[in-house]
């Protein structure tokens, strides 16, 4: 298991306010669904034109997300990030490409693109039996995503059975539909605690973690590879849309909050936060000009001519 703590970056190391922002290397960080996927189609063209911008210009994109690392496999490709990190299930598995990697600390990854998984929770196993525990001992009413057949996950979601197969390959967290009152949810909450679990809130499920295994805590993992790799720390943007972006956002040097299609509060603390009017990947492109549009001539808009920029624009809705 891989563990991180939130501490200060080295003292050697570089911190934004002492950098040139035309010299700095920069970094992105991103949430999928309605952020710089549409929550209901897939779909991305509003964000091309910066994705393909942002990968001339070498600045990574990392999607960082409650999806599943095999939900990603077909995601990644098509957004042309394979050969960026990723962020699955919430913060519990990061999945580092070669170009990631620290030759003393990893081994070699043995996925079909060589990515090295890093777990930095506890086992999906553990999660299961606690969450069966709890139901039976509080009498709460939740139904897991392994309660589900898969015609159950299909109907619900919308994904066809490829995905939804890919869907419920858990790792490290459990996605539940909350059946109960808020009262209950709050004993619920406090038990899962107890065992070193987190309760947290996506667009379409409540989600089971280990506590140590938040978005917040696997992008401040990845921005310290980044600054021990590049001997640099970066000038990190995130961008995101639901309450389990919020500790994710709170990490990043700027944040932006996408207008999302609920109606679920999302307040990070945040001195450079910039809230959208657009939502899904209008409103994605939108907090990227906001930040950067305008700072740094390397950072212009371009026509979009680039591999980044996929027609991939699957009709199923997602978890």
């Amino acid at each position: 298991m891989t563990e991180y703590k939130r501490t200060a970056l080295p003292s050697d190391a570089q911190s934004p306010s002492d950098l040139d922002p035309a010299l700095q290397p920069r970094l992105v960080v991103t949430d999928l669904d309605g952020s710089l996927l549409d929550h209901h189609s897939y779909d991305f063209s509003p964000a091309k034109p910066w994705l393909a911008r942002l990968k001339q210009l070498g600045v990574p994109v990392i999607p960082v997300t409650s999806k599943t690392r095999a939900e990603l496999i077909p995601l990644r490709e098509a957004l042309g990030l394979t050969a960026t990190p990723f962020i699955a299930e919430n913060g519990a598995v990061i999945g580092l490409p070669p170009g990631w990697c620290h030759a003393r600390l990893d081994r070699p990854g043995n996925g079909r693109d060589g990515v090295v998984i890093k777990h930095t929770g506890v086992d999906s196993g553990f999660i299961k039996a606690r969450l069966n525990v709890w139901r039976k001992r509080l009498g709460v009413r939740f139904t897991r995503m392994g309660d589900l057949s898969l015609q159950q996950v299909m109907a619900l979601t919308g994904l066809d059975e490829t995905r939804a197969k890919a869907a419920r390959q858990r790792e490290g967290s459990e996605p539940l539909i909350w059946e109960d009152n808020a009262a209950a949810l709050e004993t619920f909450r406090i038990a899962l605690e107890g065992d070193g679990l987190e309760l947290t809130q996506g667009g379409r499920f409540w989600h089971v973690i280990g506590r140590l295994s938040d978005k917040g805590g696997a992008v401040e993992w990845l921005i310290k590879r980044f600054t021990a790799l590049r001997g640099s720390s970066p000038l990190s943007l995130g961008l995101g849309d639901g309450p389990n972006d919020i500790t994710m956002l709170e990490t990043v040097d700027q944040a932006v909050v996408i207008r999302g299609c609920h109606a679920l509060n999302v307040e990070p603390h945040n001195s450079a936060l910039y809230r959208t009017n657009a939502t899904g990947p209008t409103g994605w492109a939108e907090g990227v000009a906001h930040w950067w549009g305008r700072d740094d001539g390397r950072l212009e808009m371009a026509p979009v001519n680039d591999a980044a920029a996929s027609d991939y624009k699957p009709r199923e809705a997602s978890v």
